[in-house]
C-alpha cells in the first residue's frame, strides 16, 4: 500500500478514484483521472515548503542507498567489517560496477520494515561503522577505484557502547582521512543527512543532494527542544535551519542538486536512481580531466571555504 503525506490528500483521493474506474473497466474515466492527476500532482509539487521537503525527506517509501545499489550497481560484491570490532550493518559497501567504471559504494541504511530497522539500528551507524566506511575507503585509494557516498542517516548512534568505543573519534578521523585520500570520490544526501553521523562519509571531491532530502547539524526535533524547548515546534525550526538542497547550494555548501521525478524519488526509484547514477558518471567523467594535484586542491579549497563570510 502506497503512503501518503498529510498534503498529499487530494492527490490520494485522485488515485483511488483511478483505482475504482480501473475495477470497473471505465478506460474513459481513467484517462480523465489520469490528466487530473498530473496537474494535481504539478501544483501540489510546485510550492513545497521546507517542512513538506522533510517530510519527503523522511518518506518510509524513499529509496534507500540498497535500493540504488541494486537498480544501479553490476556485478556487486559486498564487504564487510572494520577488523577491529564487529560489521556495522548500518553501513553498506558494495563494489561493482557503474556503466562499466569499476567503483566502491559506501553507504548508510536505514532498512524497512520493525524487524530490518532493528537490523540496521535505523541507519545511525556505530564507531565500528565509520572504521568499516574507512577501511573500504583505504581499499578504493589503494587501487585507484572512485568512491560513490550515499548518505541517509538522522545520526550517527548515541548509545553508551558507541561513545565507549569512541565514536566521536572515529567521525573525526573519517574527517581527516577521507579528505586527503587519493581517489575520486563522490557523496551524495539521498534522504535525511544528520549531524557527524552524516558528516563521516560526507568529505568528498564533490557533494550532491536530491532534491527533496536535507542536510543539517540536527534534526529540527531537536532543534526545537533546545531553542524552545518545544519540540512541537519542529515546522520553524526546519525553516529557520535552512537544511534543503537548495538553500544548502545558495549558501555553497554543496556543489550540485540532482533533480528527483516530480512526486519524489519514492514515486519512481528507477528514474531517481538514473538520474543519480548519471550525475555521478558525469562527474567522474568530468574529474578524469583533472590531474590529481589539480583535484586535491579543489577539495581543499572547497573545504576550507566552508564558515567563510565577508563584512
Amino acid at each position: 500500500m502506497a503512503t501518503y503525506l498529510d498534503f498529499e490528500n487530494s492527490i490520494k483521493q485522485i488515485d483511488d478514484d483511478i483505482a475504482s474506474a480501473r475495477i470497473k473497466a471505465d478506460s474513459d474515466a481513467v484517462d480523465i483521472l489520469e490528466k487530473q492527476l498530473e496537474k494535481e500532482t504539478f501544483k501540489t509539487y510546485k510550492n513545497l515548503s521546507d517542512y513538506q521537503k522533510l517530510q519527503l525527506a523522511r518518506h518510509p517509501d524513499r529509496p534507500y542507498a540498497l535500493d540504488y545499489i541494486r537498480l544501479l550497481l553490476k556485478n556487486s560484491y559486498e564487504l564487510h567489517g572494520d577488523r577491529a570490532f564487529k560489521d556495522d550493518l548500518a553501513i553498506i559497501c558494495y563494489m561493482g560496477y557503474i556503466a562499466e567504471r569499476k567503483v566502491m559504494v559506501i553507504g548508510e541504511q536505514k532498512g524497512r520494515g520493525t524487524k530490518n530497522k532493528l537490523k540496521r539500528n535505523f541507519g545511525m551507524p556505530n564507531p565500528e561503522g565509520y572504521r568499516k566506511a574507512l577501511r573500504m575507503a583505504k581499499m578504493a585509494e589503494k587501487f585507484d577505484i572512485p568512491i560513490l557516498f550515499l548518505i541517509d542517516t538522522p545520526g550517527a548512534y548515541p548509545g553508551i557502547g558507541a561513545e565507549e568505543r569512541g565514536q566521536s573519534e572515529a567521525i573525526a578521523r573519517n574527517l581527516y582521512e577521507l579528505s586527503k585520500i587519493n581517489t575520486k570520490s563522490v557523496s551524495i544526501i539521498i534522504g535525511e543527512g544528520g549531524s557527524g553521523g552524516a558528516l563521516a562519509i560526507g568529505v568528498a571531491d564533490r557533494i550532491a543532494m536530491m532534491k527533496y532530502s536535507v542536510f543539517s547539524v540536527i534534526s529540527p526535533e531537536g532543534c526545537a527542544a533546545i531553542l524552545w524547548n518545544d519540540p512541537s515546534k519542529q515546522e520553524s525550526a526546519t525553516k529557520a535551519m535552512r537544511i534543503t538542497a537548495d538553500d544548502l547550494l545558495s549558501l555553497g555548501l554543496i556543489n550540485d542538486v540532482i533533480e528527483e521525478p516530480v512526486a519524489g524519488a519514492h514515486k519512481d526509484k528507477i528514474a531517481a536512481a538514473e538520474a543519480l547514477g548519471d550525475y555521478f558518471i558525469n562527474t567522474l567523467n568530468e574529474m578524469d580531466k583533472m590531474s590529481d594535484e589539480l583535484r586535491l586542491k579543489k577539495r581543499y579549497d572547497r573545504i576550507c571555504s566552508i564558515g567563510a563570510f565577508k563584512e
